[in-house]
This record gives structure tokens, sequence and C-alpha cells, in this order.
């Protein structure tokens, strides 16, 4: 800021500035001529703003407001005036006041928008939704599901550290497989193949010996060969991973975690969430109720189906006013080596997902922590000992008793506000068919060049 230039004030901080001069800076939401008179609807970063533009107030203001078109980036100086009474708008913060022009700057210009983006909804399919990613984020209905998405890493980072939990940040090229199978992408690595991690599980259980709890925001990468409304190639995780603890104690560790991450959001964004008791249900117990609820006999299946999800997560909220069920006990070949088996049932494990709203939006487990426990169960499953090497070490020098659970991002967002393909979760969302571009678009340009 030059001397003597007037220092910007957000449009938020202006309510207490009715008759004082202000200079604000933002870009144009909307354009609406009135006879004489022209009026913007500015956005910054703190809200929206209605300015009006009078020739006789400022005829220079008026000259440079005919090319102003929404998406133009300016800086307006004028006079801040209370709204009258049948104009004040009570849906917004700023809504008793506007600022009358007396000098605008065009910071930069925009060209004719594809479409209009003016309106209360933005009404494009999703493809033309993601195609136009960069503008559409713009939009007040789409801007404001990655403000909640914001509350939610800002709930989880909180309630980690009410865990008393480390922060540790973990690499996502690695060597080898963490849960095995074939849903990777290979990168070549300096001529050597590699791979991105599927979880940041090894990297943090590698951890809990070192700070004893810790947690980590990772992306993780799945080459999974569908397109559903509920998947991504790349998505983000929200891991806790914690020592000294038995099964028990993660459930409620789990479950609280959760609770306190959605009542922060729901708190700081005014959604409606049922937080009753939370029901536990073992697997077996949870196809019992499908079956006798619902009339569907999947009790041979050895996890939950999408529509199982949707029918047990609507018993809980009938039957116990919980938006949230925990479902444990899932079949121990059916889940990665590290996790323990329950001792009472070694065909079961002690490993639970949490569902939320009709989706799975968190799993974990106790995980297996002798050595030669560990080594057994990696021989069993035919994957190598030599890939595993670093990650064996840490559990041949003392690992204790632990756990962990990692939550979905994109899920917990698309499930809080009823949105029904997790791409609109995602800001740039990665799956099958696109990386950022359509990938069907990238190859027809590669073959007309």
């Amino acid at each position: 800021m030059s001397k003597g230039q007037m220092q910007r004030i957000l449009i938020k901080d202006l309510v207490n500035l009715a008759g004082k001069k202000a200079l604000i800076k933002g870009w144009v939401k909307t354009r609406r001529d009135h006879g004489k008179l022209i009026f913007l609807d500015i956005r910054d970063r703190s809200g929206v703003l209605q300015v009006v533009i009078n020739p006789k107030v400022s005829e220079n203001s008026y000259k440079v407001a005919q090319e102003i078109r929404p998406e133009f980036a300016l800086q307006i100086t004028g006079k801040v005036n209370k709204r009258p009474e049948n104009a004040i708008d009570k849906n917004s913060p700023v809504g008793s006041i506007e600022l009358e022009a007396y000098d605008i700057v065009i910071l930069s210009k925009a060209e004719v928008l594809p479409f209009d983006m003016g309106g209360k909804d933005l009404n494009l399919e999703l493809p033309t939704l993601l195609d136009n990613r960069s503008l559409t984020l713009r939009h007040p209905k789409v801007l404001e599901i990655f403000r909640v998405q914001a509350k939610i890493l800002e709930g989880f980072r909180k309630a980690a550290e009410d865990l008393e939990c480390t922060e540790i940040v973990v690499p996502t090229i690695v060597a080898s497989s963490t849960e095995g199978g074939a849903e990777l992408f290979s990168v070549d690595y300096y001529g050597h193949k590699a791979l991105l991690s599927q979880s940041p599980q090894l990297y943090k259980q590698m951890m809990v010996p070192i700070f004893e709890r810790v947690w980590t925001i990772a992306h993780a990468y799945r080459a999974e060969p569908s397109v559903t409304t509920r998947h991504l190639a790349e998505t983000t995780q929200m891991d806790c991973e914690l020592g000294f603890v038995e099964f028990e104690e993660l459930l409620d560790l789990l479950e609280s975690t959760a609770v306190k991450i959605l009542k922060y959001v729901q708190d700081s964004c005014i959604i409606e969430i049922n937080f009753g008791k939370i029901p536990r249900l073992t697997l077996r117990q949870a196809q019992e109720v499908i079956f006798k609820e619902f009339g569907r006999d999947t009790r041979k299946e050895k996890d939950l189906a999408p529509q199982d999800e949707i029918d047990i997560c609507k018993w809980a909220k009938e039957k116990h006013g919980s938006d949230l069920v925990t479902i444990t006990h899932f079949p121990t070949m059916a889940k990665p080596f590290y996790t323990m088996p329950d001792p009472n049932d070694p065909e079961h494990s002690l490993s639970y997902d949490l569902l939320f709203r009709g989706v799975e939006i968190l799993s974990g487990s106790q995980r297996r922590h002798d050595y030669n426990d560990l080594v057994k169960s990696i021989k069993d499953r035919g994957m190598s000992l030599k890939s595993f090497e670093m990650y064996l070490m840490a559990f041949k020098y003392g690992m204790p008793p632990e756990g962990g659970f990692s939550f979905g991002l994109e899920r917990i967002t698309m499930k809080l506000l009823n949105l029904s393909n997790i791409r609109e979760a995602s800001l740039f969302p990665r799956d099958m068919e696109r990386i950022d571009e359509r990938l069907s678009t990238i190859d027809k340009d590669k073959k007309t060049q």
C-alpha cells in the first residue's frame, strides 16, 4: 500500500461504518442496471455487499462501470450508507448497508461467462460442473461445500489434539502395497517400480513407538475399476493411531472423535445432525437386523453392500435416534494382514466401520502388534517379508498393543450436505474418467495433434 492510500476494509467489517468512507476490493458477483443506477454485488473472502453507482455522485465511476461484468476484480472507494428499511437484506450479515461508489479501479477483467453464475443454484450437469471447475467453485452454493469441508478438517484436528496425538506427515510414494490386491497405481521412480500409497497405515504404525499417539491428513490412491457415486481414485484420509489401547477403548475413542468432529461442524455451519446413543453391532448382528427388518438375507456375505449400509443406518436412526452406527467383527481374511483376529473367534477380526447416513465414513481395527504373529500373517497371505523390512523393524523392538482409525473426508462432506455424488465433495476429483479434464477429451486431443 502506497503512502497516503486508504487501507482496504473487508466487507464484513463495514456494518458499523455507516456514514464513513471506505475502500473495498473484490469480485463482481452480479450486475443489475435500473434506469440511471448500476448495482453491483461485490464479494470478497468475508461476504457480499451491494454497491450503488450513481452518475450524479461520480460520473467517472459510472463511465468505468459501463464495461464491468461478472467476475471482474475491482477496487472501489465510496461512502457506506444505511439501506432503506424496505430494502434491507435480512439474509445477509451486511444486508443493512450498501456502498455508494466514488471511485472504481478495474484490477482484472473477465471474459463473458459461459453460463449464468448469478442464480441461487448452479443448474449444471456434473460433467459440465467439473469441466469448468476453477470457475464453478466460485458459485456460493459450490463454495459453501468447501467452507464446510474446511470445518470438518478443523474439527478433526481439534479432536486429534484432544486425544494428545502428535501430527505427522507421511509419504505417498511407496515401495509395496499396504493391503495387497491389485488396486494400485504404479509409478516410474527413477527407473524403479514404485506405487502410490493406498493408505498412510504402515507409517503411522511405525510412529507409535516414537510418539505413542499420532494423527495425519494424507492422500490415498486406489485404482478401482469402477465409477460409482461414492468412490474416487484419490481421497483424503484423516487418521489417528494410538498406542497402549485395546478394542473396546478404540470403539469409544473413534465414536467420541466422530461426534466431536460433527458437533464442531454443526455448531460452525448450523447443520442438523442426530446424536443419539450410537448403536454397536457385529457384522453378523447387522445382517440379522437387515434380515428381520428389511427382509433381505445377507447373512452369508463377508461385508455390507451399499444397500445394507443404507438400511442399517435407517434402522439406527429410527430405533436409536442416531445418524451414526458402528459395525464390528468383519471376517479376518477380508481385512488387511495387520488386523488383529478376535481371540475368541479368530475367523472374525477386531475391526470396525463407522456408518453415517448410509455410507461408511471410517474404518479401522485393533492391530497385530506381536512381531512373530505379524510375520506369519504376511507369509500366510503370500506377501514378501522383504517388502516390509522397515515396517517389521518397528515391531521387533517393543510395539505395544495399538490400533487406529481413518475417516474419509469427501464421504463425510457428501453425507453432511446430502450431495448426490462424491465428486461434488472433492475440489478437483480424480476417477477413471478424469484428471481435471475428461480423459476422453485428452485422448481425442492427442489423436488430432
